[in-house]
C-alpha cells in the first residue's frame, strides 16, 4: 500500500509546485505516437489540469488502491503496475494525436473496472461485496468514455476507455489470485450404514436412494453448542 500512497503524495506535490512556482508540466503528458510522449507513460498520471481534477482522482485512487492491496496482498503490486502503465500504452498507440493526455483517470478507471469484474468473475463474498460498493460509488463513471456527454470539457475519454478495458482484462487474467470462493466440504458416506437402513425397513438396494444436503463445514462448527 505504500507505493500508491507515495504516488498520491507526488501528485499533490506536482500540483503545488505548478501552482506556487508558476510551472506547467502538461508537456510531460502522453502525446500519442510521438517519441517525446513516451515519458508520459510514467509522468502523465502525476499531472492534473487543476485542483478539481486532482481531487476527483485522488479519492478513488486511494480507496481503490487500498482495496487492491487488502484483497490481493503479494499480487497487488503487479496488478497495480499493469493498471498504471497499460492504459497509458494504449493511449499512446490509439488516442488522438496533437494532444497531451494527463491525469490519473486511466489508472482510476482500470482499478474500478478491475474490482467490479473481479467480483463478478470470482463471486467470492468479500470481493463481490467490495465490487458492489465500487459499482455504487463509481458506476456512473461509465459515462466518461462518451465524449459527447461532455462537449464543453476537454477530457481524455480515451484514457477512461483504455483504463476500463485494461481493468476487465486484468480481472480475467488474475481471476485465480486473491480470495477464492469457498468450496463445500463433502463428507464420505458409510455404504454399510445405508444398507442397514434399507434392511431395517425391508428395502432392497435398488428400491431406495439416499439424498444428502450439506452445509459448509465452518457453518456447522459455528452451530455447535459451546
Amino acid at each position: 500500500m505504500i507505493y500508491p500512497f507515495i504516488i498520491l503524495v507526488v501528485m499533490w506535490l506536482v500540483k503545488l509546485v505548478e501552482t506556487f512556482g508558476e510551472y506547467r508540466f502538461s508537456y510531460l503528458g502522453i502525446i500519442p505516437l510521438e517519441w517525446r510522449g513516451l515519458p508520459g507513460l510514467i509522468t502523465a498520471p502525476l499531472i492534473h489540469g487543476d485542483f478539481e481534477h486532482l481531487i476527483s482522482n485522488s479519492v478513488p485512487f486511494f480507496l481503490l488502491s487500498a482495496g487492491l492491496f487488502y484483497f490481493y496482498d503479494k499480487r497487488a503490486f503487479r496488478i497495480f503496475l499493469f493498471a498504471y502503465f497499460l492504459p497509458g500504452v494504449w493511449v499512446w498507440l490509439f488516442a488522438r494525436g496533437n494532444s497531451s493526455h494527463i491525469g490519473a483517470s486511466g489508472v482510476v478507471y482500470a482499478l474500478v473496472s478491475f474490482h467490479i469484474f473481479s467480483g463478478l468473475i470470482k463471486r467470492q463474498k468479500q470481493v463481490l461485496a467490495f465490487a458492489m460498493i465500487v459499482l455504487f460509488l463509481y458506476g456512473s463513471m461509465v459515462w466518461g468514455v462518451f465524449p459527447d456527454f461532455f462537449p464543453h470539457k476537454n477530457i481524455s475519454w480515451e484514457s477512461h476507455l483504455m483504463g476500463g478495458v485494461a481493468g476487465l482484462l486484468l480481472a480475467y487474467f488474475f481471476r485465480f489470485e486473491g480470495p477464492r470462493r469457498e468450496e463445500p466440504q463433502w463428507e464420505e458416506h458409510d455404504q454399510e450404514w445405508e444398507d442397514r437402513i434399507r434392511q431395517f425397513h425391508g428395502y432392497d438396494r435398488d428400491e431406495i436412494d439416499f439424498h444428502y444436503h450439506y452445509k459448509e463445514k465452518k457453518d456447522r462448527e459455528d452451530n455447535q453448542p459451546g
